[in-house]
């Protein structure tokens, strides 16, 4: 697990630093549902390399994310779950999914400004309540409000 001083200043960019990957993020999805074997995250997980999924899990295993069990089993069995630790991302992983939901559902009807639209303004809006909201779930005594 890091130390505070090895992380950065920023709790935004410490969340990053912790699950910003494309493949850290995946991960966390498909552990919340239940705890995962490796060769069932490799081939749920399409493109991730061995070494990626990996080191991956490694990484958060170190930082206190994902709990690695080992059953005495022959053959041997391991099973990644999520720790309270990484069960407290959950809210961060609702947002994100209700934001992507949202997303395609305004593509299907067309809502989202092209780059060529005047009315980007509130597309952009959107983007930023998005982004207060989850800083709102991660850290709810930063003074960020929404006005307006």
């Amino acid at each position: 697990m890091k130390t505070k001083d090895e992380l950065p200043a920023c709790p935004v960019a410490t969340t990053v630093e912790l699950i910003g990957s494309k493949w850290k993020l995946l991960i966390l999805r498909n552990l919340r549902s239940r705890p995962w074997r490796f060769n069932e995250l490799r081939r749920d997980l399409d493109g991730i390399s061995q070494k990626v999924l990996t080191d991956s899990l490694r990484s958060m295993e170190d930082d206190g994310i994902v709990i690695r069990t080992v059953y005495a089993e022959v053959p041997p069995r391991v099973e990644y779950s999520l720790s309270e630790l990484g069960k407290s991302m959950n809210p961060i992983l609702d947002a994100m999914e209700a934001w992507g939901t949202a997303y395609k559902k305004s593509l299907e009807k067309k809502i989202i400004p092209s780059a060529d639209t005047v009315n980007r303004g509130a597309y952009i809006l959107t983007l930023l309540h998005l982004f207060i909201y989850i800083c709102r779930i991660l850290f709810p005594c930063s003074g960020i409000h929404i006005i307006g």
